[in-house]
């Protein structure tokens, strides 16, 4: 599965334009279910399992990634930009990026140092005083090659490190890679599988699908923050690396389904496997729209836990990945006794 998420995070897709990581999935599943794609890019998945059930199932994750887009081209040919999705400032000054359709190589600049004076080094720049530099001329140069609107992507190569794994848009690969996974071995039920788009900048994808298909149970697939390093104590770590897949009780969106809470943490201790809950209201995900779709869907996240989230370097403990899966995967089973 390690494999399978690096092909995933390595292809561009940030919200908005799902494209490229949609036709990388469809070339994956196409041959084991029956697919679509709905007008808004969801791709909502249907796998014949071994037994049917009188329950609607829909597990799901999101395909789009973090990213920038472009909003103005400048005299000297550096570009103007803005988020897309929840990055930090402080994790993009100086970080190479590619560009467009032809992946034009980047780097995100910003005032040096030495031009700044003492009260500007004590605070963070604003997006609005960053740049992207592709080495052009000038506008015209760069006109030639970039567009308003054209996409950006962190460029960041995938490493493995002993029990780390380092990437973007490991949120949500993860999820995708795992839900790739469970179609291809097909399910104990019948289920239906939704790769969302634009979760990351209002669940927008989420609310359509968990409207077409008005499941009973939704299993959302996701990464979330861990914040275990040094200097930091207590429930504010959210979550850690290697202690197994993480299960919400509530976040800033959610209060997840207490059944189906409880159930999540009944099978890992049944089947031996590490699981942890999120100790901080914080965040949020598609859950926060299925949840009250239509006469309302009983809901629970299972995540990986993720180290320096909406960043060019995600990390993850392979170990928490396998057992995120399991768990999705037996969860998926025990939920038709429900």
């Amino acid at each position: 599965m390690i494999n399978l998420l690096k092909e995933l995070c390595l292809t561009d897709s940030i919200s908005g334009d799902e494209s490229a990581v949609r036709e990388m999935i469809i070339e994956k599943i196409k041959n084991f279910c029956e697919y679509k794609v709905d007008p808004l890019g969801n791709l909502i998945c249907f796998r014949k399992g071994r037994k049917t059930s009188d329950k609607k199932v829909m597990i799901c994750g999101h395909m789009d990634e973090v990213g920038f887009i472009v909003t103005g081209i400048r005299p000297d040919g550096t570009l103007a930009f803005d988020m897309v999705g929840g990055v930090d400032t402080s994790v993009t000054i100086g970080r190479q990026v590619t560009v467009g359709k032809n992946h034009l190589h980047g780097v995100i600049g910003s005032t040096a140092v030495h031009n700044l004076s003492k009260e500007q080094r004590e605070k963070m720049p604003s997006m609005k005083s960053l740049y992207i530099d592709i080495g052009a001329e000038n506008k015209e140069d760069t006109e030639k090659y970039i567009s308003l609107g054209d996409c950006v992507y962190f460029d960041s190569e995938f490493t493995e490190s002993g029990s780390h794994i380092k990437s973007k848009a490991i949120d949500d690969r993860a999820g995708c890679a795992m839900m790739i996974r469970l179609i291809q071995e097909q399910p104990e039920y019948d289920t239906y599988f939704v790769f969302n788009v634009q979760e990351e900048i209002g669940l927008r994808g989420s609310r359509v699908s968990a409207f077409s298909l008005q499941p009973d149970f939704a299993i959302v697939l996701e990464a979330t923050t861990a914040s275990d390093i040094d200097g930091v104590s207590g429930n504010k770590k959210v979550c850690s690396l290697g202690k197994g897949a993480v299960i919400s009780f509530m976040d800033r969106s959610t209060v997840y389904d207490k059944e189906l809470y409880r159930l999540a943490f009944d099978i890992a201790r049944e089947n031996g496997l590490p699981c942890q809950t999120k100790t901080m209201i914080a965040g949020g995900n598609d859950a926060g729209a299925i949840h009250i779709t239509g006469k309302g869907i009983r809901t629970i996240a299972v995540s990986v836990p993720c180290r320096y989230l909406h960043s060019a370097s995600c990390v993850i403990n392979p170990d928490d990945f396998e057992n995120s899966y399991t768990l999705v995967k037996k969860l998926s089973e025990r939920i038709h006794e429900l």
